[in-house]
C-alpha cells in the first residue's frame, strides 16, 4: 500500500511509521520539517523490514495554509495513488487564551486544521475506491469529555478537525473513500511532555501506534464518517 503520513519524525507518527512499515511491502511516504529525524526513520525501516520503503518529505505543513506550494506535485514524483492518508501532525501551546499570541493561536489553526484539509484536498484525485483517510484529533476536542485551561485553541482546532471528517464522508461517500477520526487520549510524546511536565501518560507513543497502524489499514471496513476516542482515560 501506498501510506502518507504527516508529522512523522517524531512521537506517534514515527511510531506509526515505524508499525505500518514491519508487515508486507508498503511505501510510506513521511511528511515533517525535522529532515534528520525523517532519514534516522528511513534507515531504521530498512532494517527492520526491506521490503518497506520510507520516503522523507521535509516540508512545513504551514506553506499549504499559504498557498505558496503544492505539496500534492511533490507527492506525485513518488507515488501515484494513495491507499492511506493519516493526518498526524500537530501543534500545541498550552497558555491561557490571554496569554496566546496572534502567531501561536494562527499556527495552531493551520496545522491542526487547514493544512489536513488542504492536504486532502490535493490528494484526493490520487484516491480510489477503499482509499482511508485517518485524521488524528484528541480527546480534549471531543464533545463531552473534560476540558482543561490551557487548552482552548489546540482543544477547539482538534474538535474542527473531527467535524470535518463527518462532512467529507458524506460529500466522498459515491467515491467509496473513507473517512474517520480518532480523538486520542493523553500519550507520553515529547509534545504533552512540554506542555505538561511531570504528568504520566497511561499509554506509550508506540502502545497508541499500533492502534492507529492497525485502524488505519482495517477500520475503513467498519467505520465511515465516525469521531471515535481512543482513551483509557477522560481525556
Amino acid at each position: 500500500m501506498n501510506i502518507v503520513i504527516t508529522g512523522a519524525s517524531q512521537g506517534i507518527g514515527y511510531a506509526t511509521a515505524i508499525e505500518l512499515a514491519q508487515k508486507g511491502g508498503n511505501t510510506i511516504l513521511c511528511i515533517a520539517r525535522n529532515g534528520h529525524n525523517l532519514e534516522k526513520l528511513q534507515n531504521e525501516v530498512a532494517k527492520i523490514n526491506p521490503a518497506s520503503t520510507v520516503i522523507p518529505v521535509v516540508y512545513d505543513l504551514t506553506k499549504l495554509c499559504q498557498g505558496t506550494e503544492d505539496i500534492g506535485s511533490i507527492i506525485r514524483k513518488h507515488i501515484d495513488k494513495v491507499d492511506i492518508l493519516i493526518n498526524n501532525a500537530g501543534l500545541l501551546y498550552a497558555k491561557r487564551l490571554t496569554e496566546l499570541t496572534y502567531e501561536q493561536i494562527s499556527s495552531m489553526l493551520e496545522v491542526n486544521y487547514l493544512a489536513p484539509i488542504l492536504l486532502i484536498k490535493q490528494l484526493i484525485p490520487l484516491m480510489d475506491a477503499g482509499s482511508h483517510v485517518v485524521n488524528i484529533s484528541s480527546m480534549g476536542g471531543f464533545q463531552g469529555s473534560v476540558k482543561f485551561p490551557g487548552l482552548s485553541v489546540y482543544a477547539s482546532s482538534k474538535a474542527a478537525l473531527a467535524s470535518a471528517t463527518e462532512n467529507l464522508a458524506e460529500e466522498f461517500k459515491s467515491t467509496g473513500i473513507a473517512f474517520n477520526c480518532l480523538a486520542l487520549g493523553a500519550t507520553d510524546t515529547e509534545m504533552l511532555r512540554n506542555a505538561f511536565p511531570g504528568y504520566k501518560a497511561p499509554l506509550t507513543a508506540q502502545e497508541m501506534a499500533s492502534f492507529i497502524a492497525y485502524f488505519a489499514q482495517n477500520g475503513n471496513r467498519f467505520f465511515n464518517g465516525k469521531i471515535l476516542p481512543v482513551s483509557v482515560s477522560t481525556p
